[in-house]
């Protein structure tokens, strides 16, 4: 029986005319709550205006003790979270909807697992501590492990003091607030304070941090967990990897990913706001268990820009109406203070948590940046054998790979390659192999791209970084003489063209916006330059053009509404790319579950969350190119929405590049 169509009928012949738009709102979920939030109207058959259309199946009587009857009171709830302005007030409704969707969603799933728990004779562990429950002990920890610190040096008395005045501000307000702390400030640890004593002063529910890369997860939920114990921290992104775990703990971080009932969860901006934006049921099952959060945006400079505004507007909401606290956590403070971006920016004046955040620019400034230089390959592998431990970071992974072989062929020692090119299990041995050599003081000769620029501890004497935008010029920079051991004059970053590697358009522009700030800036470091570049690339811009349509596809009448959930949830893409996923068997792990896969029994859902740690993306035609060579094969079962399709084999353990 088609329920679902039914029962959004029958509310909406329930409801008089003039509280139609509170019966849509309700009946988005109804009606989505197995295929997905629909479009109110689109050309699809599965939009609510054609399924409300079709003859209806019979129901049976009971429906009539669960239809509410105060639909009056019901409307001054929805209608409550609506701002004076219509586009806002629409974008409100909208996300309220999606409150809805989210809380039928999960209370549907969770009873139909507890119906077929009873009936297989087990019981799944949902059971996660509430954060006001163990908050004493939480902090108790954090305090232990932060009087572990030494402060014998003047960057550990400043890290100190920095994390003095965070947690001095915890007791504000909740809301919007800013923290601008240079690299090599603590300001992980210094938000996670904030964070554990904001939550004990104001009733919230959990707190989320949230990275842009899974490139760098890893190490913030590992410092996570050595400081608030293994048990609390829940770690979701498209590369967990939960095979430490014994299996009983394993299964319940993996019920808790559908929902996050976690305390404390670390996760990615394409999971948290992709999320948001999502219209599948298991996508959105979460989303009312982030109201009443401290949300931690690390990285924020890492937004999109294309998708900019939907993503700010998004961030107010939460703020505004659903008790959460958001804390934009960066070393390069983005312009999103609406004084400076305008229109759908927010409202930040006065909430900045750092002490001086020009002062603390000038007293952490612990690298020079130089610019203008072109370097070839030739003159980079040059560079690099003049120095037995350094970076160079490159725009593309076929760049990396060109100067990698070059480097290699040169005879350089150390030499390490590091590109998304390597699955996410790989990198972090070679991140770890990288941290040991520069601590033991073995040649290390470290050939990547941008992913290890945002987070990633590495601590080179000098690197060369191709031109960008400055801030992820100032990113990579945070990577030479971060723990200060050596005079910022002399751990330089130089920043160089490469006259065979073109960047792409976008890069190109961040790039020659960059220049421009060079020419009138003698320090890229200090906050007056990196404030001049984000008005070349922000405010100058003016609203990207998601944004802007978005503002017309949310409409709100005095009869209607019209929510287009599938189209923004296409639409809303933080990574859109014609990529594929293949699985590389370079371990025994891997080969097992690979193996898996052929059995068609097993749960592919399951077998897609154990491959991810051993997955990269290749475009289509490499993937086919891969199979007809033999070197790839499809497996005997798709997984179905996580796109991990075909097993490479025959690869090279040590260098699993495509």
């Amino acid at each position: 029986m088609d329920h679902a169509t039914a029962g959004g009928a029958k509310l909406m012949s329930a409801v008089p005319p003039r509280l139609r738009p509170v019966a849509e709102v309700l009946a988005y979920g109804i009606l989505g709550h197995h295929a997905g939030l629909p479009d109110r109207i689109s050309d699809s058959n599965a939009c609510m205006e054609r399924r409300l259309e079709r003859e209806q199946a019979p129901l049976a009587r009971e429906w009539h003790r669960h239809m509410p009857h105060d639909f009056d009171a019901i409307s001054n709830e929805l209608f409550g979270v609506m701002r004076q302005d219509q586009t806002k007030g629409a974008f409100d409704l909208s996300v309220a909807a999606r409150m809805v969707f989210s809380s039928l969603v999960d209370a549907d799933y969770r009873d139909t697992e507890a119906f077929y728990a009873r009936f297989e004779g087990r019981q799944p562990d949902r059971v996660w501590p509430a954060l006001q429950d163990i908050l004493p002990e939480l902090r108790g920890r954090y305090e232990r492990h932060m009087s572990g610190f030494s402060r014998r040096s003047k960057l550990d008395h400043t890290r100190a003091d920095i994390l003095t005045h965070v947690r001095g501000k915890a007791a504000l307000a909740p809301g919007l607030f800013t923290l601008c702390v240079p690299t090599g400030g603590g300001k992980t640890l210094a938000s996670l304070g904030f964070a554990l004593d904001h939550a004990a002063a104001h009733g919230k529910r959990r707190i989320i941090y949230v990275i842009p890369y899974t490139s760098i997860i890893d190490q913030t939920a590992k410092v996570f967990r050595d400081v608030l114990g293994e048990k609390i921290v829940l770690e979701h992104h498209s590369s967990v990897d939960d095979r430490a775990q014994n299996s009983e703990q394993r299964d319940k971080l993996r019920l808790a990913m559908e929902n996050w009932e976690a305390p404390v969860v670390v996760t990615t901006n394409v999971q948290l706001f992709e999320s948001l934006f999502a219209a599948r049921p298991s996508r959105c099952r979460k989303l009312h268990n982030i109201a009443g959060s401290v949300i931690v945006l690390d990285e924020a400079q890492c937004l999109p820009r294309e998708l900019l505004l939907p993503t700010l507007a998004m961030i107010d909401v939460l703020a505004t109406h659903y008790g959460c606290t958001v804390v934009l956590c960066t070393a390069t403070q983005p312009a999103f203070d609406s004084a400076e971006l305008g229109l759908g920016g927010l409202p930040l004046a006065g909430r900045e948590l750092a002490p001086d955040p020009a002062g603390l620019a000038r007293e952490l400034r612990r690298a020079t940046i130089r610019t203008g230089a072109e370097m070839d390959d030739t003159a980079l592998i040059s560079a690099l054998g003049d120095t037995p431990q350094g970076m160079v970071i490159v725009n593309s992974r076929r760049h990396a790979l060109e100067l990698y072989r070059g480097a290699e062929a040169a005879g350089l020692e150390g030499l390490v390659h590091l590109t998304t090119r390597q699955y996410p299990a790989h990198r972090r041995l070679i991140i770890a192999d990288i941290r040991e050599r520069l601590k033991t003081g073995r040649p290390c000769r470290l050939i990547a791209t941008s992913l290890i620029e945002a987070g990633v501890d590495l601590d080179f004497p000098v690197g060369w970084r191709a031109e960008a935008g400055l801030d992820s010029v100032i990113q990579a920079a945070g990577r030479v003489n971060r723990e200060g051991r050596q005079p910022a004059e002399a751990s330089v970053l130089t920043v160089f063209r490469a006259p065979d590697h073109a960047p792409t358009r976008e890069v190109a522009r961040l790039a020659g916006a960059m220049r421009q700030t060079a020419a009138r800036h003698e320090d890229l470091l200090s906050p007056e330059a990196i404030r001049d570049w984000f008005g070349e690339v922000y405010w100058q811009v003016g609203a990207d053009k998601l944004g802007a349509e978005m503002a017309q596809l949310m409409k709100l009448t005095r009869s209607r509404t019209n929510f287009p959930f599938r189209e923004m949830a296409e639409r809303y893409r933080m990574i859109d790319t014609p990529m594929v996923s293949v699985i590389i068997p370079g371990e025994e792990s891997a080969e097992d579950d690979i193996a898996r896969l052929r059995v068609a029994e097993v749960s592919s859902g399951a077998l897609a969350r154990a491959l991810q740690p051993y997955t990269v993306q290749i475009p289509e035609k490499a993937r086919e190119l891969l199979r007809v060579n033999g070197k790839g094969e499809f497996a005997a079962q798709e997984l179905r929405g996580d796109r991990i399709r075909a097993g490479l084999q025959g690869l090279p353990h040590v260098h699993p590049v495509v």
